[in-house]
């Protein structure tokens, strides 16, 4: 319905504006012919037009919605905001913190002022999404919110916002693919690529035996070893949790990686080119190769 209002909005909002904007636009251009304008205007609704159009086929062809909510996977790898009732997440679902993770929430408590509580919510989403698996169901963010002493909208709009809080169900290792600029030069694309294929999946999609899931990521800060994923690794509990970076990977090596996790086995973590030290070039330095001359006068006041 909401599209639909902003779909009508906008085809109007377009008339209208083609008729105020003329006298400004031919003041500025004053060889700009008035039939032009209505023309610039139109061709911005149909861009909009096109736009909304996308979004409603989107949201009328998510599995989540034609299935009733028995789908779980994604078109994107950032989900549309919305939540629709599941046996397995729903708000009537039992959900609380285990023994041990109560009193994790109740240190993580002291970090805040008494009357700041609502400031622990992004810890406590991380410490709910390790103790569930990977991902956090509405009842344990209603169980935040009660900790906390905040509306549940509170705590729904920080899970919805950060891409990092998943809402549906993901693998055990959960495989993240970094997508920005650096990486996609690199060969991202390929690295994926490999993921899907050997995986038998879709982006956000879990494997049937429930160890993998794959999907995408804005930069993870590492862009000198590129490209790379990070390993999200569930398959412990929140006392196990890992969280690793795998560096200047090659389609070949994630797939060695892979079947590495898949046997209980703990792959090198950071860069997988022998000839690097970290972030380091290839081969070794070639400058800074002794230790720097210490500044001529220590006490810069007296310089």
């Amino acid at each position: 319905m909401l599209l639909n209002l902003a779909f009508g909005w906008s085809l109007r909002w377009t008339g209208t504006a083609s008729n105020e904007a003329a006298p400004y636009l031919r003041v500025y251009f004053p060889g700009l012919r008035s039939s032009l304008v209505p023309r610039m205007f139109s061709a911005a609704a149909r861009l909009v037009t096109k736009r909304f159009h996308g979004i409603r086929q989107i949201v009328r062809q998510s599995p989540a919605v034609s299935a009733g909510g028995a789908g779980t996977s994604r078109s994107y790898s950032t989900a549309l905001n919305y939540h629709i009732d599941s046996p397995d997440n729903n708000p009537n679902a039992l959900w609380e913190f285990s023994a041990s993770n109560m009193e994790r929430v109740k240190e993580i408590l002291t970090h805040y002022p008494s009357n700041y509580k609502q400031s622990a919510v992004i810890p406590l989403l991380d410490l709910a999404q390790q103790q569930h698996g990977g991902w956090i169901p509405v009842s344990a963010m209603n169980e935040i919110a009660r900790v906390v002493e905040v509306a549940p909208i509170r705590v729904y709009e920080v899970a919805t916002f950060y891409s990092m809080f998943n809402r549906t169900k993901v693998g055990k290792y959960h495989l993240l693919v970094c997508g920005t600029t650096p990486c996609m030069i690199r060969g991202s694309r390929d690295i994926e690529e490999a993921l899907l294929k050997h995986l038998g999946v879709k982006r956000n999609e879990v494997t049937k035996d429930g160890l993998f899931s794959v999907g995408e990521m804005e930069c993870m800060g590492c862009c000198v070893n590129a490209p790379m994923i990070a390993v999200a690794d569930y398959s412990k509990g929140s006392e196990g949790f890992t969280y690793n970076y795998y560096e200047d990977l090659t389609p070949k090596r994630v797939v060695e990686i892979v079947e590495m996790l898949r046997r209980g086995e703990a792959p090198p973590v950071g860069t997988q080119n022998p000839n690097r030290i970290r972030g380091g070039p290839e081969g070794g330095n070639t400058t800074l190769l002794g230790e720097p001359k210490p500044p001529p006068c220590r006490d810069l006041d007296a310089c």
